[in-house]
C-alpha cells in the first residue's frame, strides 16, 4: 500500500479498517460510538413540515437522536403591527395568524375587546359566531386529514376531503365575500348581515358532512397500511406533555379531557349539547380518531344552531363603537358624524388588560390585549396552540426511525402561521 491511503476492506464498522501512516506500517482503525450519526437538514422547504419550518435531524443510522424544530422562516410581525392599527383595523391581521382558522382568531380577539369595552353582543350573533366557527372547525380538519392522508401515500382521501371542504368555504364566501380570510366577526358582533337563504344552504351541507367523515373514517381505518404507520407511533406522557404546553386534540389522544369551550364557556357554548372526545392510546392513529370525533360533535353543534337560532339584531347597540346603517347614514346628521369620527379617529377603549381563550381547531387559543386608553391598543400577545404543540415535537422524535418522522408531525397538526407571528 502507498503511503497517505486509506484502505477500505468493508463499510461495516465492525470490520476492521485499515490506515496506512508515512512510516509504512498499515494501523487498525477503531471506529469511535459516532461514526454513524449524520445531522440532516429537514426543511425549511421539505413538503412534508406543513409549513416553512426547518428541523433538524440528528441521526444514528435510520434513527433519530436529536431533533431541533427552528421557526421565524415566516415571521409576519403581526402582534407589533396591532400597535399602530386601531383596534377596528387589527381583525384583518388576525385571519393571517391562523389562516385554516381565520374566524376563530376573529372571535378570540373580539371577545377580548368587548371585555375591555363592556359591550353586550346580542344572542343572534353570539350564536351564529358558534355556527361559523364550527364549521371553520370541520374546514380545519378536513385540511388536516387530507394532507395528513396524503403524506403517508392515501391520495384518494386528499381529494374526497378537499370536495367537502370546498362547499364550507362556498358558505363563508356567501356570508362575506372571501373564502378564507372573512373578517365577518367583528368587535360587537358580525361584519354584515347574515345573506337570505344561508339557512337552506347550511341545512343541505350538514348531511353531505356528516357522510363525507364516516366515509374517510372507513377508507382509513380499514387501511392496513395507514393503520400500522400511526398504531403505537409517537406517544408521550402525558406530565411531559402538560409541562410543554401541548394542548387540543394532542392533549386529548393522551386521556386528558380539556376543552375550553367546556371548561370556560364563551359566546354561549354553554347552551350546546356536545361531548368532548378523548382517547387513551397516546399515538398518532389516537389523535386521528379524535379530531374525526371532533368533526361529528362540530355537526352536531352546526345543527343545534341552525335550529334553535334566535331572532334580532346582529350586532350590539353601540354607536359609538360599530358603523351606522348606511341608510341612516345618508339621512341622520348624527350618524354621519358617527361614521366619520369611528373611520378617522376610531373609538378610545377603557384602560385595562384582558386574557381571552378559545379552543381553536389546534388547542387552546388566547389573547391578551392591553388597553391604554386610545383607540389603538398598547399590546396585543397571542397564546397559539401550535407555538406550544411544536415544543413537543424533540421529544416526539427522539428515538423513532426517520419513516415515523412524518406521521408524527402529521399529527400534530401545527400550522407555522400559527407560530411565526
Amino acid at each position: 500500500m502507498k503511503e497517505g491511503t486509506t484502505h477500505v476492506e468493508s463499510l461495516d464498522p465492525q470490520h476492521e479498517l485499515q490506515v496506512a501512516d508515512p512510516s509504512g506500517l498499515e494501523i487498525p482503525y477503531e471506529p469511535s460510538s459516532t461514526a454513524r450519526r449524520m445531522t440532516l437538514n429537514m426543511g425549511p422547504q421539505h413538503p412534508s413540515t406543513h409549513g416553512v419550518l426547518r428541523v433538524v435531524l440528528e441521526l444514528d443510522g435510520e434513527t433519530i437522536l436529536n431533533a431541533r424544530p427552528e421557526i421565524g422562516f415566516l415571521h409576519t410581525g403581526i402582534e407589533k403591527q396591532f400597535e399602530v392599527k386601531k383596534y377596528q383595523q387589527g381583525i384583518p391581521l388576525t385571519d393571517r395568524v391562523d389562516y385554516l382558522s381565520n374566524l376563530g382568531n376573529n372571535l378570540c380577539y373580539a371577545l377580548a375587546v368587548e371585555r375591555l369595552l363592556k359591550l353586550e353582543i346580542p344572542p343572534m350573533a353570539q350564536w351564529m359566531r358558534v355556527l361559523l366557527c364550527e364549521l371553520s372547525r370541520v374546514s380545519s380538519h378536513l385540511t388536516w386529514l387530507g394532507t395528513h392522508a396524503l403524506d403517508l401515500g392515501a391520495m384518494s382521501v386528499y381529494f374526497y376531503c378537499f370536495r367537502e371542504r370546498e362547499e364550507i368555504l362556498k358558505i363563508f364566501e356567501m356570508f362575506s365575500g372571501q373564502r378564507m380570510m372573512t373578517s365577518y366577526i367583528r368587535i360587537g358582533g358580525l361584519a354584515l348581515e347574515p345573506p337570505r337563504g344561508w339557512q337552506k344552504v347550511v341545512s343541505n351541507v350538514i348531511p353531505r358532512l356528516a357522510k363525507g367523515v364516516e366515509e374517510y373514517h372507513n377508507l382509513l381505518s380499514s387501511n392496513p397500511i395507514f393503520v400500522n404507520r400511526t398504531k403505537g407511533v409517537g406517544g408521550l406522557p402525558p406530565e411531559l406533555m402538560l409541562d410543554l404546553g401541548i394542548t387540543g386534540p394532542m392533549i386529548r389522544a393522551a386521556g386528558i379531557k380539556t376543552d375550553a369551550r367546556k371548561d370556560c364557556p364563551y359566546s354561549s357554548y354553554e347552551k350546546f349539547d356536545f361531548d368532548v372526545p378523548t382517547r387513551t392510546e397516546n399515538d398518532v392513529y389516537a389523535r386521528y380518531e379524535v379530531r374525526m370525533e371532533e368533526m361529528r360533535q362540530s355537526l352536531r353543534i352546526v345543527k343545534q344552531a341552525l335550529d334553535g337560532m334566535p331572532s334580532g339584531p346582529w350586532q350590539a347597540d353601540a354607536p359609538h363603537v360599530l358603523l351606522p346603517e348606511r341608510e341612516k347614514m345618508k339621512t341622520q346628521m348624527e350618524s354621519l358624524i358617527y361614521h366619520f369620527k369611528i373611520v378617522t379617529e376610531g373609538f378610545r377603549v377603557p384602560e385595562g388588560s384582558v386574557y381571552q381563550i378559545i379552543e381553536s381547531p389546534r388547542g387552546e387559543l388566547g389573547y391578551y390585549v392591553v388597553s391604554d386608553g386610545t383607540a389603538k391598543p398598547h399590546r396585543v400577545f397571542m397564546r397559539t396552540p401550535s407555538f406550544g404543540n411544536l415544543q413537543g415535537l424533540g421529544a416526539l422524535l427522539e428515538g423513532v426511525p426517520i419513516a415515523d418522522s412524518i406521521a408524527i408531525m402529521g399529527s400534530m397538526d401545527f400550522v407555522l402561521g400559527d407560530v411565526d407571528r
